[in-house]
């Protein structure tokens, strides 16, 4: 829960301006903060590194050990987004403090064939996806005889097919349960029944012939499953646990699962756990220089972030002073209020214009006072679309 609210009120051309900064969280880092990215659950076969890379690009020190079910209750780790923009407003602003928005890593435990029937704790772990805004599926493509295949061999496409076939029996099931509902509301003559039964039938059929739910589902009509919270209509990013060996090939494993991920809509990265955990320990040039000496351009987890933005369709936008440099995170195609209420419900509420400036123009001319006198502060109304980059201040009166 949140603590108090610092609030300033004053005039300003004729508005009252009120000013809410919110102190740190009282609840901790878990509690979900409204300027997060987004949050993904990170699924897999129990021994495919699924905790080592989750410890590694969260640094949250979750259990990793050689056996399966080791991760029972989700281990969950908040990432800061990076984002080299935020360091040249603080500078160019003397901004006291530095706040990246941030994403939530969720480590769920290993599932297992059966798991849509309750093996091993399947049920649990489920409904722990259902939670999830995206799904990270963790796919073992490397070797390691240190390290047991709970089906004896590395095959990423059959491992791919036992989780991809648990989600699908589990949405089937939920699917199932509306349906029987919705017959008895037919019966007795109601009318949103009668209209989504077929609807609901089709879905059915597609989802036994195997296709995943944000496939199947027709766009435009994704609110009438929403209540489900259908798994597999959720974005989905492949994560390919490479060896050190096989960084910058392009293996017969990846290439497998990019043909699945190809087929289902998803995103793939490639991420070495072993080297991933390296990398979080270094900074700044240390950090340049590893990833150079490995013949990488970013890491794992700056890779992974980009690829979950660009599935969920996700925006950055920025506020900047004295106090305070930050960075939000808004769905694109957001208008001005709905961008502001990521910051407090009351900006969304009271909206009344917000003045907004282009990153590359205030760092060009170095100041938000240089860029007014050139004429290049734009004030916005209600319809303003936010773009990725905008720097904003809001205008609200509650």
């Amino acid at each position: 829960m949140y603590g108090y609210f610092i609030i300033k009120t004053f005039i300003m051309n004729g508005f009252i301006i009120t000013k809410i900064r919110e102190p740190l969280k009282s609840g901790g880092l878990l509690s979900r903060d409204r300027s997060m990215g987004f949050n993904c659950g990170v699924i897999g076969l129990p021994n495919v590194g699924k905790s080592t890379i989750f410890n590694a690009l969260t640094s949250a020190g979750a259990a990793a050990e050689n056996f399966p079910f080791c991760t029972i209750e989700p281990n969950k780790g908040i990432v800061p987004v990076p984002d080299i923009r935020l360091d040249k407003l603080a500078e160019l602003s003397k901004s006291k403090k530095v706040i990246p928005t941030s994403m939530e890593l969720v480590d769920i435990a290993g599932l297992v064939k059966g798991a849509s029937k309750g093996e091993g704790l399947g049920n649990k772990f489920l409904g722990h996806i259902r939670e999830m805004d995206a799904i990270a599926h963790v796919v073992r493509c490397f070797d390691d005889e240190n390290v047991t295949h709970v089906a004896g061999s590395v095959d990423p496409s059959s491992d791919i097919e036992v989780i991809r076939t648990e989600l699908l029996l589990a949405d089937l099931d939920a699917l199932e349960k509306r349906l029987g509902a919705l017959r008895k509301g037919k019966k007795t003559g109601d009318k949103k029944a009668v209209e989504l039964l077929p609807k609901c039938e089709e879905l059915l059929n597609r989802l036994n012939d195997g296709v995943m739910a944000k496939q199947a589902i027709d766009p435009g009509e994704e609110a009438l499953f929403a209540d489900l919270f259908l798994i597999t209509a959720k974005p989905l990013i492949y994560v390919c646990n490479i060896s050190e060996d096989d960084i910058g090939k392009e293996t017969e494993r990846l290439k497998a699962v990019r043909e699945i991920a190809g087929r289902d809509g998803a995103k793939v990265v490639e991420i070495c756990g072993k080297i991933e955990a390296e990398i979080a320990e270094l900074e700044g040039k240390d950090k340049e220089e590893f990833l150079a000496s490995m013949g990488l351009e970013e890491s794992g987890l700056d890779h992974f972030i980009r690829e979950g933005y660009s599935l969920l369709n996700l925006i950055t936008f920025l506020t900047t002073g004295p106090d305070e440099s930050r960075a939000w995170t808004a769905p694109r195609g957001s208008t001005a209020p709905q961008a502001a209420g990521k910051i407090h419900t009351d900006f969304e509420r009271g909206f009344i214009k917000v003045e907004m400036m282009a990153y590359d123009d205030f760092v060009r001319l170095g100041s938000e006072q240089a860029v007014k006198e050139k004429g290049l502060m734009r004030i916005e109304g209600k319809d303003y679309i936010v773009e990725d980059g905008d720097i904003a201040h809001f205008r609200f009166n509650v």
